[in-house]
């Protein structure tokens, strides 16, 4: 059995798998290298914690996690998750938002993309064939939890090559969307 902290973003008991992502780690997830390279590398920008119940790759099985995303910035760009689609591209993913403020990055395959704020208790359902990516927005951890297929499986390498095809920065008054520099 677990135990959820929900509005803490923790999960308790056997078998539960941690990761965190800090500054050093994200090299080409933020567009502002210069800032990038000004913070400490140590930096944490998120955390993860998540159940696997069954193998990998199982089809039919779901698994169950957390994350947190630290306030901050890189420049003008809220902290962010390093964002996926999944290795079987046709599968989705729910996510759930316990705390904090936070902006839910959409793209399907041909680079269109659109945006779902997410507030405490607000649901987002990520259809397949979607890469997604979360950013804080709010001055407090965004915390979300989330579930997915077991066999979805991530792939990173698409977004580390292609990039995401819309960034958040801060605007005036409000977080605003923008396209990715062209170099």
């Amino acid at each position: 059995m677990l135990e959820l902290d929900w509005l803490g973003g923790k999960i308790a008991g056997e078998g539960v798998l941690r990761l965190s992502r800090k500054i050093r780690d994200l090299e080409d997830v933020f567009e502002d290298h210069a800032a990038w390279a000004s913070m400490g590398p140590d930096t944490l920008v998120y955390s993860v914690e998540w159940t696997q119940p069954t193998a990998q790759d199982t089809e039919g099985g779901l698994f169950w996690g957390v994350t947190v995303i630290e306030p901050g910035r890189v420049g003008e760009e809220f902290f962010m998750t390093r964002g996926h689609f999944h290795a079987k591209r046709d599968r989705g993913e729910y996510y759930t938002t316990a705390q904090g403020t936070g902006i839910l990055l959409l793209m399907d395959e041909s680079r269109s993309g659109r945006s779902e704020q997410m507030t405490s208790g607000s649901l987002h359902y990520i259809p397949g064939h979607t890469a997604h990516r979360v950013v804080n927005t709010g001055q407090d951890p965004l915390i979300f939890w989330a579930c997915w297929p077991s066999d979805a499986g991530h792939d990173y390498g698409t977004l580390q090559r292609e990039g995401f095809s819309h960034r958040v920065v801060a605007g005036e008054s409000s977080p605003r969307l923008v396209p990715p520099l062209q170099l």
